[in-house]
């Protein structure tokens, strides 16, 4: 394991000396490292983005990996590898990986009811800052909630109870038979899997992936030492979000991170490795085919063919999809100020982590996918990456 991070971390570092280099894409096409940094650099420009860290994979391996833009505009203070940035949803996938750790260790079974790991009913805990499941009692199918329904978005949950008209958590579709994007279900399979561990997720995320990894600027929780590397998220105006220092570690998004440590997580992940080759399978595999017109609003609950020719769906903490150079998985990140994607291409072996602090940052998703790795199959509008181009237009 020792040898394995070493040359990881060697990969990330060298990363950031190459300059001329060609990147291969998936198409079989190419392009120069000078090329996608003017590239970015105009995007930017033009969409008015903060700052952006972009890493792309050749082989698994990161090959480019470079930050563009500001981290403190007040302060003129460059966005660098080393900027701490609050990852929103990516905090999902760090969660899942862990998760099939424990699944492989045989301490979680993904389709054994969550419900009966407990020594109570789940109805019956009060949590120490609000929230709770006293919502349920009287809706017997929260005792069909597994794993395997938590991590594919398929307990029925909303995504947060804070986001509904009257703030209670109750099941709008019957557990297993829709996908349904939620972080309540996340934050319950947290709940079930420190009862399992009798460990907090903080301490369990470093012990199992941020020191093994040598994640030493990431957590789950606001660290003093992230001071020195602050980065601000910014609106679409380019005026700056107050900075959240969470205190509290919460599955579905509270973790924070920077490019060179995030370049390490994912390295592992798509190399297979602190998971095993079976888990990372089953990760990987469709659970739950997606037919919605997008992923939230409205259209969430409407079907339409849109996505059938890439067979969209979701696997255990991560979305997938087909296309003519092999399958992809992918996790993306939303927050007021940040906005994040990462994809993958397993059978090239090529992927593309996306990381901005601002509310402009998705709209040139879309061009950079296709300029960076050749990748025209990203659900884009499911996602709501709505083009700078297109928003100029309205």
């Amino acid at each position: 394991m020792k040898k394995t991070i070493s040359f990881i971390i060697i990969l990330v570092v060298g990363a950031t000396l190459a300059s001329g280099q060609i990147i291969n894409r998936i198409d079989g096409t190419t392009i120069t490292a000078d090329s996608l940094r003017n590239r970015i650099q105009y995007l930017m420009k033009t969409a008015n983005v903060t700052g952006l860290a972009v890493c792309v994979f050749n082989n698994n391996q990161p090959i480019f990996s470079h930050t563009f833009g500001l981290a403190d505009v007040k302060k003129k203070v460059p966005l660098e590898p080393s900027s701490v940035m609050y990852a929103a949803s990516l905090s999902k996938l760090v969660f899942s990986y862990l998760v099939m750790q424990l699944v492989a260790e045989k301490r979680l079974d993904l389709d054994r009811p969550l419900v009966s790991y407990l020594d109570s009913s789940l109805v019956d805990y009060k949590m120490n800052k609000g929230g709770g499941y006293q919502d349920l009692k009287n809706d017997d199918r929260y005792q069909k909630i597994t794993a395997r329904m938590c991590l594919s978005h398929t307990t029925g949950f909303p995504n947060f109870r804070e986001l509904t008209p009257d703030k209670k958590l109750r099941i709008i579709t019957d557990p297993g038979s829709r996908y349904r994007y939620s972080g309540e279900g996340i934050e319950l399979l947290q709940f079930v899997i420190e009862k399992i561990t009798g460990k907090d997720y903080e301490t369990l995320a470093e012990e199992r992936v941020f020191k093994p990894l040598y994640m030493g600027s990431t957590s789950q929780v606001w660290q003093k030492r992230f001071e020195e590397h602050i980065c601000y998220g910014y609106n679409a105006k380019g005026k700056p979000y107050p900075l959240f220092k969470r205190d509290e570690a919460n599955a579905a998004g509270s973790m924070s991170t920077t490019l060179e440590d995030f370049t390490k997580f994912y390295t592992a992940l798509i190399g297979n490795q602190g998971i095993t080759q079976q888990n990372f399978e089953e990760m990987t595999r469709k659970q739950v085919a997606i037919r919605s017109k997008r992923q939230f609003g409205p259209l969430a609950a409407k079907d339409g063919p849109d996505n059938d020719a890439i067979a969209l769906g979701y696997g255990l903490g991560v979305g997938v999809f087909k296309t003519p150079y092999g399958e992809a998985f992918f996790k993306e990140g939303h927050g007021n100020g940040w906005q994040h994607y990462t994809i993958c291409y397993r059978e090239k072996k090529i992927a593309l982590i996306i990381m901005t602090n601002s509310d402009n940052g998705e709209s040139i998703f879309k061009e950079l996918l296709a300029v960076a790795i050749g990748d025209v199959f990203t659900p884009w509008q499911w996602e709501n990456y709505i083009p700078y181009d297109k928003k100029m237009d309205k």
